[in-house]
């Protein structure tokens, strides 16, 4: 009987590819009461790492009495004011919805529906770039280079996500990377597919290249489901 694939046992789910259980907190945006819907401050208390998060994060105590984890924008610091709210100042590390952002400023941590708390570009260094607005959405530039439609509803950080030098140190030697995933709690190290036996793999065998086509059907079953799955374009990109 063939071994299963790793999609097989990634899908499956274990201990061995579970995400991160050495979260210390989930980030949040602080919830608007009707009397602070406007205008809510909060102090810094603290800067921290995490590690089911590459950036940087800030425990804020609000005016409410309720303190939030959220992601630390660029150049904020521990005893620094910050403010959530509609009529926030558009300064680094101020929460405001997507209407009360000028056009082309940066924002990061931009929620896809209004109180989801942020799902867009939230990783350390990211930001997007407001681009136009009308009467019932607000354009987005995300880091990826395409642009989405929001509800002007959603919030945003303005400025950078913190931490945007963490990539650019390298890890020098294997072990400094193992340790790194191991805190992750990621897989590592993986063994490419075309470097397995036939029976391990689709790729494998063969004289170990694909011999195949890489590019998989979307609703493919889970053992075959490897490669560029439902992937829009194959080979090279043609020359402007």
């Amino acid at each position: 009987m063939a071994q299963k694939t790793r999609t097989q046992r990634a899908g499956k789910g274990s201990p061995t590819y579970k995400s991160s259980v050495h979260a210390k907190a989930q980030t949040t945006y602080p919830t608007l009461e009707a009397g602070s819907k406007e205008l809510l401050k909060g102090k810094v208390l603290q800067l921290f790492t995490d590690p089911q998060h590459s950036g940087v994060l800030a425990k804020v105590l609000f005016e409410n009495q309720k303190d939030r984890i959220i992601l630390a924008a660029e150049g904020v610091q521990a005893g620094q004011t910050i403010e959530a709210g509609e009529k926030a100042s558009i300064e680094i590390g101020n929460i405001l919805p997507l209407k009360q952002v000028s056009e082309g400023a940066p924002v990061f941590c931009i929620e896809r529906v209004p109180g989801d708390g942020g799902a867009f570009a939230k990783s350390s260094g990211l930001y997007g770039l407001v681009m136009t607005k009308d009467a019932k959405n607000v354009f987005v530039k995300l880091p990826s280079g395409k642009t989405v439609q929001l509800n002007p509803e959603c919030r945003a950080t303005i400025g950078c996500s913190a931490g945007s030098g963490r990539i650019e140190k390298p890890f020098i030697k294997a072990g400094a990377k193992f340790h790194q995933m191991r805190a992750k709690h990621h897989k590592y190290p993986t063994v490419r597919g075309v470097a397995m036996n036939p029976i391990s793999h689709p790729f494998g065998g063969s004289q170990h290249h694909a011999g195949k086509s890489k590019s998989t059907s979307r609703n493919a079953p889970p053992g075959r489901k490897v490669g560029a799955i439902a992937s829009k374009r194959t080979g090279r990109r043609k020359k402007n």
